[in-house]
């Protein structure tokens, strides 16, 4: 899940009003020719733009738990290869090591153990190879739905990250 203080926010920047309260003459001429550094265009926002814009933001918080997801399995990766080499120094091979199943732990001989350990990383990088499929898949929805909206709402929207 992600935490709130690392969710990423969006913008769509539209026309805000901008009165100047002048006090004196020369603020009065100074805000009279003060041109604004970025002309915002008034764009009209539809439902379906709505629609597109939320599931860019939804698809962007999921790509992001999915990507916390694959680090936690390439960590898990790489303690069970830290413990297939640990396992592969040792020199007793009548050795029964203890191999963690849920919240159990059942003995096992060095070669079944290393058996079970290579089984565990055969699953955790097939479960990876598939979140980096469904990562993939959403980036290619993010891109499409950026090529929209920025077609229609120009520099007037905010698609990139805010890591704030």
């Amino acid at each position: 899940m992600a935490d709130t203080s690392t969710r990423r926010r969006y913008y769509l920047k539209l026309p805000v009003a901008h009165q100047a309260a002048a006090s004196t003459v020369e603020e009065v001429k100074m805000a009279a020719t003060m041109k604004p550094s970025v002309a915002v265009e008034d764009v009209n926002v539809t439902f379906e733009d709505q629609q597109k814009i939320n599931k860019f933001a939804r698809s962007t918080n999921r790509m992001t738990e999915l990507k916390d997801e694959i680090e936690a399995k390439k960590k898990s990766l790489q303690n069970l290869q830290d413990a297939s080499d640990d396992l592969m120094m040792f020199d007793d091979d009548s050795l029964l090591i203890p191999y963690q199943i849920g919240d159990v732990f059942i003995s096992h001989s060095q070669e079944e153990t290393q058996e079970m350990l290579e089984t565990a990383k055969e699953v955790l990088q097939q479960e990876m190879k598939e979140l980096e499929g469904r990562v993939s898949a959403i980036q290619q929805v993010l891109g499409d739905l950026k090529v929209k909206l920025y077609a229609k709402f120009g520099n007037n929207i905010n698609l990139e990250a805010d890591e704030s």
